[in-house]
């Protein structure tokens, strides 16, 4: 009918419907597509353009007390949730003044959307009782008046402005992700030959997450199209730049050096796009951090990523690699703990937690390690770097059986990617990598053929685990000690041992 017919069709997404259990695709069919924009209805603006990137305002929040001194305390919560969401490079929120027009009168959610050219609003309130308060808020999609996410928070007024200040940050932090999600599905939705350059890069971070090759393979290929719409659009180049490091990193597609250097040109121009964007300069101190292990450039690059984006998950995160490879894995840890509270469900949550497994091993928390990185196993099966970490943590604790597992697991998903790491990748200081050389040894990666049954008729794989057998035996926590003689390199065969 799309192509018989002068007809087109508007894709409103999933819907509930009366006496229909699941969700119901639903579509408004528009006559004359190609003609003027579609009266919006009786008494209805005329809408404003969206921006190109997800918009948000977020409305005064109602005081349902009978004290009116809460008005100001209810005021104060919008006002501050507003500040904290223009510290998002990823979202365009509407300022102060014009959200607080809505102040005091009844609302249309569907006006608010096309008056101040929105797709999301969040509406809140405050109710008292006694020396108690709650507060709701509900984040609302405008065109739709679909409910994304909704939360009541309540407190006991001991000190006002500690609980304004609690529950913005809590606001903040649960509504960022969510209109994130949101986005994420609104992408997905889409044909890919309908993709704009923001719906292109939700595409590809939906590609990124699934953690695999051959989805990093498409996610770059969705974020290319990100940059070929839109040159001057910052998220493209970021994902891009994701997605080599990934390739280099995780996967061993590329050589560090050749993948994080590519990642960090790309990094830059993100930059240059958008110096404000906290994201980018995060982009860039983890760049930095694994093209060459620029423990002081990295760190420098988070700071200011945190100081234009205090609540941004990822700076935090960038911020707690560079502190734990740089020998400061008590503060990284703690970094990293910031940024799991700031994004619990973050879509990197296992690199996350296989940072986290790292940093604990590097502190010599060998059982808090094991711990960490089997919740990694239990998110991602497939993810390769944490089953490293697993096994070099159970060797060190003398658990020889799950050790050979965890290790027969890390080489069978990954091979090259083994490899790469126990050779020793740029950002490993070298005190580190034989402190993990010696939890493998421990674990048996020196030891004989049976400990990668699933390769015994591989030589080469034979071979690059014996040398080990040597090599271990020598290692110790001093870099002098650290520098044996490189393994024979893996066949082209083994490299894909199944």
């Amino acid at each position: 009918m799309r192509d018989r017919l002068p007809l087109g069709f508007e894709d409103l997404g999933e819907q509930q419907v009366k006496n229909i259990a699941r969700p119901v695709r639903v579509y408004r069919v528009r006559e004359n597509p190609a003609g003027p924009a579609e009266d919006p209805g009786p008494g209805l603006p005329q809408p404003l353009p969206l921006p190109d990137k997800p918009s948000i305002a977020v409305l005064p929040f109602e005081n349902m007390s009978s004290d009116p001194e809460q008005e100001f305390f209810a005021d104060g919560i919008a006002e501050d949730v507003i500040t904290a969401l223009s510290r998002y490079p990823s979202l365009f929120v509407i300022a102060r003044n014009s959200c607080f027009t809505y102040k005091g009168r009844a609302v249309d959610v569907k006006r608010v959307g096309l008056e101040l050219g929105v797709r999301y609003v969040l509406e809140g309130s405050l109710r008292k009782s006694g020396n108690r308060i709650r507060v709701t808020a509900q984040l609302v999609e405008a065109e739709t008046g679909k409910h994304v996410w909704a939360e009541r928070y309540d407190r006991d007024l001991a000190d006002i402005f500690a609980v304004q200040d609690e529950i913005t940050e809590a606001v903040t932090i649960a509504v960022a992700p969510a209109i994130a999600d949101a986005e994420l599905h609104r992408a997905i939705r889409r044909p890919p030959g309908s993709l704009d350059a923001w719906a292109a890069y939700q595409r590809g971070l939906w590609h990124f997450s699934k953690i695999s090759s051959e989805e990093n393979a498409l996610a770059q290929r969705y974020f290319k199209q990100a940059i070929d719409i839109d040159p001057n659009f910052a998220g493209g180049y970021k994902g891009l730049a994701w997605a080599h490091m990934h390739a280099a990193g995780v996967f061993a597609i590329r050589t560090p050096p050749e993948g994080h250097s590519l990642a960090e040109e790309l990094a830059r121009r993100a930059v240059a796009a958008d110096p404000t964007d906290a994201e980018a300069r995060s982009t860039l101190s983890e760049a930095m951090l694994w093209s060459r292990g620029d423990y002081e450039g990295a760190l420098a690059e988070a700071e200011r990523a945190r100081a234009m984006s205090p609540n941004l998950a990822f700076a935090h995160a960038i911020m707690a690699a560079a502190l734990i490879f740089s020998g400061n894995p008590q503060d990284g840890l703690a970094a990293l703990q910031i940024s799991l509270r700031l994004d619990p469900q973050a879509l990197g949550l296992p690199s996350r937690l296989n940072l986290m497994t790292c940093g604990l091993y590097l502190s010599g928390k060998y059982e808090a390690a094991v711990e960490v990185a089997k919740k990694v196993v239990r998110l991602n099966p497939d993810y390769p770097l944490v089953y490293r970490w697993l096994a070099a943590a159970l060797g060190q604790l003398g658990q020889s059986t799950e050790a050979k597992e965890a290790l027969e697991r890390a080489i069978a998903i990954a091979p090259a990617s083994f490899e790469m790491y126990v050779r020793r990748v740029p950002w490993h200081r070298l005190q580190d990598h034989a402190h993990m050389l010696e939890g493998l040894r421990k674990a048996g990666a020196g030891g004989r053929s049976e400990t990668v049954p699933f390769c015994r008729r591989r030589p080469s794989v034979r071979r690059f685990l014996a040398h080990f057998g040597e090599g271990f035996g020598r290692v110790s926590a001093t870099p002098e000690v650290a520098q044996f003689p490189a393994p024979p390199r893996l066949s082209r065969q083994d490299r894909v041992c199944p």
